[in-house]
């Protein structure tokens, strides 16, 4: 899906550089001629001088930036935040070839991570775990190999640590499922409080389960959603894995509809769409791309034809945990043309983003 990124290479955000080269000054064969000719303005050299010396600068000061995008990439790690909860953090690695194994040593508390932690934020794994290796088999299963400190942990981070390596691990290439090891043996179990890890991890086993209101959970099926949560004046995206009547015929509308009500009044989370807000007809999928069509109530308080980033953002980031979702275009039951919050024109659908929650705080 697009959410993964490439697990051998991990592609930098790198701006593309447009060099300029001034034109040489002192190029040519000598000459028998002491004195300048007479037509030479010494003010327009000098200036010439200055602005070829300034090209040069900005020249070099480009290669440095593009050198240093080049020496690092953008990965996400799950992070636990304040309210306990499981969430994606995009930070800024050196660019290394053994990614995958990288990402889980910046999960370490006491580690990497230290100094790149937001507000609210800490590590998930015991402090002194090392990673001693990763490896991706051909079905798709990666194997992380932990030290025996990874043990050190509280009971109640038990499931957190499991969806953080799993979701960590899983938005890589090729990696559909994660086995643990610790000191270079399986484990069936997990050390402290016993949760049943032998036949391997995957995001279809949730992350930050909410069922609440659910009276029986063998007549659902679960699906994850995005909401926001607050901490001071910024605001983040929570995926949270809810669980939904098997009798829905259309996956979709309940995601739609379950973003619309909005998390449970004790989440601490909340939701960003007009309660009124919703589909005026099913929704219609083709080649990986999704159509949602709304009333008018999808503008919330926002004038005109906008459509608050964090609806469209909430959107596109639930429905493509759907398998085979890639992009989610947005329409208005009567209004030609939409924008986003900063006047740009939603002609085109909306892929998922590439990182999530990018933003330090």
């Amino acid at each position: 899906m697009s959410k993964k990124t490439n697990l051998i290479m991990v592609s930098a955000v790198v701006a593309t550089s447009v060099l300029l080269s001034g034109c040489g000054m002192f190029g040519g064969e000598k000459t028998a001629e002491i004195d300048p000719p007479k037509d030479v303005t010494y003010v327009k050299d000098e200036k010439a001088l200055e602005t070829e010396g300034k090209v040069a600068k900005e020249g070099s000061d480009q290669k440095k930036e593009a050198a240093k995008s080049k020496a690092e990439n953008k990965t996400e790690v799950y992070l636990i935040d304040k309210n306990g909860y499981v969430v994606p953090q995009t930070l800024t690695m050196p660019n290394e070839k053994g990614v995958a194994k990288q990402s889980l040593e910046y999960l370490i508390e006491g580690g990497e991570v230290s100094n790149l932690l937001p507000d609210g934020f800490r590590a998930v794994l015991p402090a002194d775990t090392r990673v001693l290796g990763t490896k991706l088999e051909k079905d798709g299963t990666m194997i992380a190999d932990f030290s025996p400190e990874f043990a050190n942990y509280k009971k109640e981070d038990e499931l957190r640590i499991l969806q953080a390596i799993t979701w960590t691990l899983t938005q890589f290439d090729g990696v559909e499922k994660v086995k643990l090891r610790i000191n270079g043996y399986d484990k069936d179990t997990m050390p402290v409080n016993n949760t049943p890890i032998s036949e391997g991890l995957s995001r279809a086993d949730g992350i930050n389960f909410d069922n609440s209101g659910v009276v029986n959970i063998t007549q659902t099926k679960p699906a994850t959603v995005y909401y926001l949560a607050q901490n001071g004046k910024h605001t983040y995206y929570v995926p949270v894995t809810k669980r939904i009547k098997v009798n829905e015929s259309d996956m979709y509308t309940a995601i739609v509809n379950e973003l619309v009500e909005g998390p449970s009044a004790s989440s601490g989370l909340v939701t960003d769409f007009n309660p009124d807000a919703q589909l005026v007809s099913k929704p219609k999928y083709a080649d990986g791309e999704l159509t949602l069509t709304f009333n008018e109530n999808i503008f919330g308080n926002l004038k005109g034809s906008k459509v608050s980033q964090q609806v469209l953002d909430s959107l596109v980031l639930s429905l493509t945990e759907q398998t085979g979702v890639e992009s989610v275009a947005i329409k208005v039951d009567g209004k030609k043309t939409l924008t986003n919050e900063e006047g740009k024109k939603l002609t085109e659908p909306v892929s998922r983003p590439k990182n999530v929650n990018t933003k330090s705080f």
